[in-house]
């Protein structure tokens, strides 16, 4: 029996440099920073005090929630994880309706690593100052970490599976997976899939602690995020969501929607912080693996990748990571892919990471171009052993892509790598 084809229909994206597909495209294609002067990190003493923030005006918030919704509101996560869903649906041409009956055939995998980090806060300094009974009716469905399918599926009538994922900075990667899966099976027609993430210091405390975190650009933000680069010193905190409709290409055909890229497969897995894997560091050999058996599972062989979108984080596992990529795909510094980093741009949105970056890999796919890594011009000597300097793009590159692979690799030794192909 041959496996059902699954492809994406819709769209949507809450990112630190653009609000919506649009200006999340416009911002990609001309290598526009998202990252920003964070003076909430400065109040609290930081050692980074930059951040990639996304900015939600009161009335856009309006069109996604009820005032009642929004009533102690307090989740950043769930906020821009409704507003990249919804967006997704309507760009795929669905209608919401308040029927009695909910869409059967419909359902969402939504991702997060924490849900109201803001809201839990609130809510603690009440119930230590015993004022429990005034954390209002909505502080569980703020905090629980389905929070954000439960918000999304209540808003679309979603009658499939509804559930949220968590696996930390793999999290939006794994989720595009996870709904694949459930259409390849016959058991959904159509899923919305993506992640989220909380934005601000009581999601990113910890990380700067670890001193994983750049604080060497907090005067100059835009340069602060500099993966590949031979003088990155860490990380810039990000947050947001990536949300897309996948669907079952006949559902999709028969009601004549818009196609912006097919999933062909992909696979994720985990070094059980064996060998050099530890809580906070790869196992080299499990990321190779979860390249190779997702172009397995994908029906493809490397040299027909066009470009790969790469975790890269601006830290000291850049280069590990090219030589992992390098390993798995079987191909020389000459025959190596074009490779990039949206993490230039935005930071790294934890948890919303996968997903955002997804979003910018079928655009490239579907629009037929290699969006810039930003502040790479000096790049690590040890990646230019491995690739070309000139399949690492540091302008807006015209290019026709017929197949583009995006990974992640996450905190807890976890790894996910989904296959995208241009629709034909």
């Amino acid at each position: 029996m041959q496996k059902k084809r699954v492809v994406i229909t819709g769209l949507g994206v809450v990112a630190p440099n653009g609000l919506g597909v649009k200006n999340f495209l416009h911002a990609i294609k001309n290598g526009i920073s998202g990252i920003k002067h964070d003076a909430e990190l400065v109040r609290l003493q930081f050692s980074c005090q930059i951040s990639g923030t996304p900015e939600i005006a009161e009335e856009l918030k309006k069109e996604y929630f009820t005032e009642l919704e929004l009533k102690n509101f307090n989740a950043s996560g769930i906020l821009y994880g409704v507003i990249a869903g919804i967006d997704a649906w309507k760009d795929a041409g669905l209608s919401i309706e308040n029927n009695e009956n909910p869409d059967w055939e419909s359902g969402t995998i939504f991702g997060s690593g924490t849900s109201g980090i803001e809201k839990f806060r609130e809510s603690i300094y009440k119930i230590d100052d015993f004022q429990t009974r005034r954390l209002g009716s909505t502080a569980v469905a703020q905090t629980m970490n389905s929070g954000v399918s439960a918000y999304l599926a209540a808003k679309l009538g979603l009658g499939n599976q509804v559930t949220t994922n968590s696996s930390a900075c793999a999290t939006g990667t794994e989720s595009i997976l996870m709904g694949y899966e459930r259409i390849v099976s016959g058991q959904a027609k159509r899923m919305l899939v993506g992640s989220t993430s909380d934005r601000g210091p009581y999601i990113w405390g910890g990380f700067d602690a670890m001193r994983v975190c750049t604080f060497k650009h907090n005067d100059s933000p835009e340069k602060g995020s500099r993966p590949m680069s031979a003088s990155a010193s860490g990380f810039v905190p990000g947050s947001g969501a990536g949300a897309m409709i996948l669907e079952d290409l006949e559902s999709a055909l028969a009601r004549n929607a818009t196609i912006y890229a097919e999933v062909l497969g992909g696979n994720s897995n985990s070094g059980g912080q064996r060998g050099e894997g530890t809580m906070t560091a790869p196992n080299s050999i499990a990321v190779q693996k979860c390249i190779e058996d997702a172009l397995l599972n994908s029906n493809i062989n490397s040299n027909q990748i066009d470009t790969i979108n790469g975790h890269l984080t601006a830290t000291t596992k850049d280069s590990l990571e090219i030589f992992n990529w390098s390993k798995a795909l079987y191909l020389s510094k000459s025959d190596f892919p074009y490779i990039n980093s949206l993490k230039s741009m935005i930071g790294h949105c934890l948890s919303a990471s996968g997903s955002i970056e997804s979003v910018a890999t079928v655009l490239q796919v579907h629009h037929g171009f290699i969006f810039p890594s930003i502040n790479c011009e000096d790049l690590h000597p040890e990646i230019e052993t491995l690739v070309n300097r000139e399949k690492i793009p540091q302008q807006l590159l015209q290019k026709e892509i017929n197949i583009a692979v995006k990974a992640s690799f996450g905190f807890g030794d976890v790894n996910a790598c989904v296959v995208f192909k241009k629709f034909s």
